[in-house]
């Protein structure tokens, strides 16, 4: 699908398993580009906008949804998250840093929720006409480490099995293999600063050519 959303930003995601310090990145990574004089959106997904609130309660905090409602409520939040919010702030020139994107729902309910990668990914592309981000930092942790850092009470995703969240990171390792130019991968083990640092080395040459 070719991209029809005009983009003057940069849009940056960040992706990886539960309590892999995706937020933490996402808020050192918002100070750093405020710094240097950028228009900043930073949200999350589900959940950056009204709508997106409503959405994320249901299916974070609810009861049973299954697998291809689940799917489907993640598209609605990501078309109306990009319609209303990302896609106006790339188009006048502001860094969109997001804790969460498409790449989640292809690991999550493409894969794990084993409805196909292929299928889940198409209706994303679908749901945003296309709008990949410029750059994805995949924070990569084994799931039982990633879980023991948890401070609050699990979400209905988190509770899902070891072997679910297994598979969810098998699958970001292969779709960051298969797209390295979007992609960078970093042990989320390492001390933050040295992972913000990485981060922004990765980014600088891209905002050099904006």
């Amino acid at each position: 699908m070719i991209p029809t959303h005009p983009r003057r930003g940069l849009f940056i995601a960040l992706e990886g398993g539960d309590g892999v310090g995706k937020t933490t990145q996402r808020a050192l990574l918002g100070r750093w580009l405020e710094d240097r004089g950028f228009e900043l959106v930073l949200t999350r997904e589900p959940g950056g906008t009204e709508l997106g609130g409503y959405l994320r309660e249901a299916l974070l905090h609810g009861g049973h949804v299954d697998p291809r409602t689940e799917a489907l409520l993640f598209a609605t939040d990501r078309a109306h998250h990009v319609h209303s919010l990302i896609a106006p702030a790339l188009a006048r020139g502001a860094m969109v840093v997001t804790d969460r994107y498409l790449d989640s729902s292809v690991a999550y309910q493409g894969a794990a929720r084993d409805l196909g990668i292929t299928e889940v990914r198409e209706l994303s592309l679908w749901a945003t006409e296309g709008l990949l981000p410029d750059l994805t930092v995949l924070l990569d942790l084994e799931p039982g480490a990633a879980a023991a850092r948890r401070q609050e009470a699990p979400d209905r995703l988190e509770r899902e099995s070891d072997g679910f969240h297994r598979r969810v990171r098998e699958v970001f390792l292969e779709l960051a293999a298969a797209e390295p130019g979007r992609y960078l991968v970093l042990d989320a083990a390492a001390d933050p600063g040295e992972l913000h640092a990485a981060i922004t080395a990765r980014l600088a040459p891209l905002l050099e050519r904006r």
